[in-house]
């Protein structure tokens, strides 16, 4: 059975019988409900169920590349931020400050040499003016000047090589920043890339979901009804009714159903992801009119293969549960659904979900004299004869009625929203973790038809 139907499966059973997963709600009190997606296999169920492990290996791609997505994005914007704050290598912006400290310092100097030149040229010309300066004063000013000038130009040359230096730390500087600018270009298709094998590993964990249904869609073609006794034994088989209907105006070709059943939580019982939901399953078997044989769901035969209803047509099925001798009183849950394939390629999965509850009783201890198990010939209706459809392409109904009552549409549960809500969290929990588990192993078969 497919990952998509097993979310089906699970709302249906939610919505339908919230009162029942109502003596749970202690254990869903502080605990949200874990998906489909986050149930992990127990040990060794990597070599028993390979689909599911599969299932598991496309949910870890998607993760991967949902991370390699966000990682790509922080190291964009990590290095747009870097950019805009001129955040280059340790090396080049030290120097760089450093050429500036220079450029700063011998512009200083050749500023205090250009002052020192100009009072010295200032000197000089007032004793050129002064009668009274001495020859010897006039030589020594003219010196002052000529070693003022001297000074002037060592800061020029200073402040020039300053000017270099600064000028090719600035280049290094923006030859940086263009480099991780060009860094951020390739980012913008590394992270292109990197979404489309995102959307690749999305796409290809839908399709596993989808089950290779392809464009089948849920529709009201097949509807299936459960009915069975309110209390079951541990330890004793336990029979139940199933009947699948064709209600649509056409004929339905390789019809099939699905059944599985599990133990619901106990009151105050913790459920979380280390929860070993396979312990909660209930063997099913089945018999029919024309499958005499009581007949298991296993991996080669994962569902119950009706064939072909005509227009108005029904199947009818016993199923036998078996709860396990140890298992403790509690609650469980059988749940069915219907799908069809037809050979024109029309397809579809029935929208309507059936379930039925019981009470589970614990084993009794005195021994009671052992009662014979009934068999497919005394639990099976006797076949009535078929309707069949005029015209050139006749067809029969397969399989027979059954007198044994059956539960109506899941429209007459009148469960509310708050109940419903409830369901839905402890539902997610249950049916997704023992649906899974047991449903994903049948898929095995199901995935090579």
């Amino acid at each position: 059975m497919k990952i998509r139907r097993i979310l089906a499966t699970a709302v249906a059973a939610a919505v339908t019988t919230p009162v029942v997963f109502l003596s749970a709600a202690p254990a869903f009190a502080d605990t949200k409900p874990t998906p489909a997606s986050t149930q992990k296999t127990t040990p060794g169920d990597e070599d028993e169920d390979p689909d599911f492990a599969e299932y598991e290996k496309l949910l870890a791609a998607v993760t991967k590349a949902e991370e390699k997505v966000k990682a790509l994005k922080a190291e964009r914007d990590a290095l747009v931020d870097d950019i805009l704050a001129h955040n280059v290598s340790p090396a080049v912006k030290a120097e760089y400050d450093a050429a500036k400290k220079a450029v700063e310092d011998a512009t200083a100097a050749k500023a205090t040499a250009d002052t020192a030149l100009a009072a010295a040229k200032d000197a000089l010309a007032k004793l050129e003016t002064d009668p009274a300066a001495t020859p010897e004063q006039k030589t020594a000013a003219t010196e002052a000047v000529t070693a003022a000038e001297a000074k002037v130009a060592e800061a020029v040359t200073a402040k020039a090589a300053a000017d270099a230096r600064l000028e090719k730390a600035d280049t290094a500087r923006d030859d940086e920043l263009v480099e991780m600018t060009r860094k951020t270009e390739l980012l913008k298709g590394r992270i292109k890339v990197a979404e489309q094998e995102l959307a690749a590993a999305e796409k290809a964990l839908e399709e596993f979901e989808e089950g290779g249904f392809g464009e089948c869609e849920e529709d009201d073609s097949i509807k299936v009804a459960l009915s069975g006794p309110k209390t079951v034994t541990a330890g004793q088989s336990a029979s139940f009714s199933l009947r699948v209907s064709n209600t649509s105006e056409r004929t339905l070709e390789n019809v099939e159903a699905y059944v599985d059943a599990v133990r619901l939580p106990e009151p105050g019982e913790l459920i979380d992801d280390e929860t070993d939901f396979s312990k909660r399953v209930i063997p099913v078997e089945w018999s029919s009119a024309d499958n005499l044989e009581w007949t298991p769901f296993t991996e080669e035969f994962d569902s119950i293969e009706v064939g072909k209803l005509v227009k108005g047509g029904h199947y009818d099925v016993k199923l036998r549960l078996t709860v396990p001798a140890d298992a403790t009183a509690g609650k469980g849950v059988a749940f069915s659904v219907g799908e069809y394939d037809n050979n024109d390629g029309d397809c579809g999965i029935g929208e309507q979900f059936a379930q039925t509850e019981f009470d589970i009783l614990a084993a009794k201890t005195d021994k009671p004299k052992p009662t014979p198990e009934p068999t497919p010939s005394e639990t099976t209706a006797t076949p009535t004869p078929a309707p069949t459809s005029g015209g050139n392409n006749t067809t029969t109904q397969q399989g027979g009625s059954s007198n044994t009552p059956v539960n109506g549409s899941l429209a007459a549960t009148g469960a509310n929203e708050n109940l419903t809500q409830l369901g839905l969290a402890a539902a997610a929990t249950v049916a997704l973790g023992a649906g899974a588990l047991v449903i994903a192993r049948r898929r095995k078969a199901g995935t090579k038809a």
